[in-house]
């Protein structure tokens, strides 16, 4: 049983240090080597390791200049007599407590720092696990693998009554984080983004890329990696979500200013098979007077996967055809995948170059997709001028305006995490960085070929820090269903407060969409209405009826005799009748009004980091009935929007946050109501309730 010392033996253990700058603090005792340093702000960083320095790897954070952090006041202090150490940043304050007593029925001495997070106006933001006393509990926790580094944890005490927002999209209708369990791992349609914003005025990044978990749970809140070399997590203040989201952008990255020609409709479907498929399909849009902003040209228009060109045969001029789609005012992008086939001409040279991941054990094909393939290692800046290289020839130097990079997690055949390995590390420790770095490629390929400006990237994952690259994150491979569709708000949202403010979905869904269905035609133009007010409307999904294409040389065939590589059914605006043509063609003519509206929201995701799509608490942080709303969002400040979520719905029932000083109008027929009461009103399957926040209404009123 142990006994803690107090007064001068205390004192003489106390191992608190400062740098001449004031901007970090240091400790250090029992193997354990603690830095907590000012990062921007009103933002910390704190790294924690045993029996080695910190090591300096930043991952989603980047290095702090002068001019980051303004003038807010930084400024360290130690108190031996008390052994007490603290640093301020701005708004955030870390208080460090030193504890020493005696343990063991050998009374040998034991050394703690206990770490807490303020307000600088004296309010408790969080504080670590305590430590010590007969539990023997740790607040920083080091697990040994052996032969090699630890599995780490870090344990704290948060207020019981906060709601958290934000760790990235995972599929799943809660708004309100508190009391959930997530993996920090990425898969297909789960993006795993370690940073959470409490509405107890902080945001908390686990500035980690490892596979491993994270609980928030009333009695504490613990973050897990499975291997480590360090605890390293930031923690920034803010009065406000939009504060804390300013202060996050500048600590890991802004995104990008949204190019003009991408804010309107995007048109795709699982596959177009050939160069006419896609020019007849633009024609008939101009022909039909549809705007169109994007066609996109999807997987398998190349021989194998890998070789990171157009099949001839199936496109003969891809230039040409740039050219024609160009002339028509329509943007072109293509589909790129990281996967490499044996049978790709690209495959030996890669492989011969140390540019393919590495499976630890077995064979190193990690996805067997129609044929056996090995995924390229982002990681790897050659790998990622490789593949640019490959891409600018035959892609962008042809006229392709942008690309496609799909299965960005990337998808392996089993998510075995531990069984591979890339030039950044073991993917047990590095792995969730592998769609950041992904998109990096082309982002810094794009830039280096003078785009700046003009970058899209629509990928299927995203890590921390991904936004700065031009990342415009859609939900994978989602089902076609109405609980599917409610999934889209609640990811939206928190992929927004995860600090990634581009976010798109497959119009409909992906999987198992019958257009002759009732049912899915219902559910299409339900989602076309949601995507409308997304912050990109983008037509795609894998319609149930699979159609082969002459594209196939062979009758390569499944077992069950179905065709393995066919296109899917139609899925243009025209595809599933004249009612269903006459209401998307509707809300394509409301995105085009809303473009100056969309330019401001994006203006202001890349200048200060605010989401495009926000959970009601955003706007109202005050109004605790809408802590918890998961079936609306506020579109920008102005818009709150209220999708239909269920099939043969009529009405629905929306909350109106807010109190008297807030005047909603819906803006189909003009009526006003008062905030903080929620409204019975009518939604025919050919509108969406959409209400203006004081008047505010950008042009839509009476055009939905």
């Amino acid at each position: 049983m142990g006994s803690e010392s107090t007064g001068k033996a205390l004192t003489a253990q106390t191992r608190f240090e400062t740098d001449d700058s004031g901007h970090s603090l240091t400790w250090t005792s029992d193997g354990e080597y603690l830095r907590i340093e000012a990062w921007g702000r009103d933002g910390v960083r704190v790294r924690a390791s045993s029996m080695h320095e910190p090591a300096d790897a930043d991952w989603a954070l980047q290095k702090p200049g002068a001019e980051d952090f303004g003038d807010c006041k930084v400024e360290a202090s130690i108190d031996p007599e008390r052994g007490e150490a603290s640093l301020t940043c701005g708004s955030i304050v870390v208080k460090a407590h030193e504890r020493h007593w005696m343990s063991g029925s050998c009374g040998y001495e034991v050394f703690r720092c206990e770490l807490s997070f303020w307000k600088s106006d004296g309010t408790l933001l969080f504080r670590e696990l305590p430590d010590g006393g007969s539990l023997e509990l740790k607040a920083r926790d080091y697990r040994p693998i052996i032969g090699g580094d630890h599995a780490v944890t870090a344990s704290f005490v948060a207020p019981q009554d906060e709601h958290l927002y934000g760790m990235g999209e995972y599929q799943q209708s809660v708004m309100d984080l508190k009391g959930s369990v997530f993996e920090l791992a990425h898969r297909n349609s789960q993006a795993s983004v370690p940073f959470v914003v409490s509405s107890a005025g902080y945001g908390f990044l686990w500035n980690n890329p490892a596979i491993g978990s994270v609980t928030f749970a009333r009695n504490r809140t613990v973050w897990q990696a499975q291997s480590a070399r360090q605890i390293d997590y930031w923690v920034t203040a803010g009065d406000t979500p939009a504060a804390i989201e300013s202060n996050y952008a500048d600590a890991t990255g802004h995104a990008p200013q949204m190019p003009d020609w991408a804010l309107g409709f995007w048109q795709c479907k699982l596959r177009y098979y050939n160069q006419q498929q896609v020019l007849d399909v633009a024609h008939r849009f101009k022909e039909k007077d549809i705007p169109l902003d994007v066609i996109v040209i999807d997987f398998f228009h190349w021989p194998h996967m890998g070789d990171y060109r157009f099949e001839r045969e199936f496109w003969p001029d891809p230039k040409a055809m740039c050219d024609e789609l160009h002339s028509l005012g329509i943007k072109v992008m293509v589909s790129v995948w990281p996967q490499v086939s044996v049978k790709s001409e690209n495959y030996a040279d890669m492989k011969s170059r140390n540019l393919l991941v590495k499976a630890e054990s077995g064979e190193d094909l990690g996805m067997m997709f129609v044929e056996p393939c090995q995924f390229y290692d982002a990681t790897n800046p050659r790998a990622r001028a490789y593949v640019w290289d490959a891409c600018k020839r035959n892609y962008a130097d042809l006229g392709v305006d942008a690309f496609w990079l799909d299965e960005a997690e990337p998808e392996y055949g089993v998510y075995d995490f531990a069984n591979y390995r890339y030039y950044a590390g073991a993917n047990q420790q590095v792995g969730n960085i592998y769609p950041r770095e992904y998109n990096r490629g082309f982002y810094e390929g794009q830039i280096a070929d003078g785009r700046k400006g003009q970058i899209v990237n629509l990928t299927r994952c995203a890590w921390a820090g991904s936004q700065k690259y031009g990342a415009l994150v859609w939900s994978g491979d989602v089902g076609s269903t109405f609980e599917d569709l409610q999934c889209q708000i609640t990811c939206a949202v928190h992929m927004g407060m995860a600090g990634i403010p581009w976010f798109t979905t497959d119009m409909g869904g992906f999987h198992d969409g019958d257009i002759d269905s009732d049912y899915f035609r219902e559910l299409f133009l339900r989602w076309a209405q949601f995507s409308c007010f997304s912050p990109i409307m983008r037509n795609h999904g894998d319609r149930s009826q699979a159609q082969p294409d002459g594209s196939m040389k062979k009758p390569v065939t499944a077992a069950d005799g179905s065709p393995r590589l066919p296109s899917g059914a139609d899925n243009e605006p025209w595809s599933m009748g004249r009612r269903v043509e006459e209401v998307l063609v509707k809300f394509i003519g409301v995105r085009e009004t809303l473009r100056p509206y969309l330019r401001e929201l994006f203006g202001q995701a890349h200048a200060d980091g605010q989401p495009l799509m926000r959970g009601l608490f955003y706007e109202f942080p005050e109004d605790e009935a809408a802590a918890d709303i998961n079936d609306e969002y506020m579109f920008g400040a102005d818009l709150l929007v209220a999708p239909v979520l269920r099939f043969g719905a009529v009405q629905r029932e929306v909350y109106l946050p807010g109190g008297d000083e807030v005047i909603w109008e819906d803006l189909r027929d003009g009526t006003t109501y008062l905030g903080g009461q929620s409204v019975t009103v009518a939604a025919p399957v050919e509108s969406i309730p959409v209400f203006s926040r004081n008047g505010k209404d950008h042009g839509l009123a009476g055009k939905l």
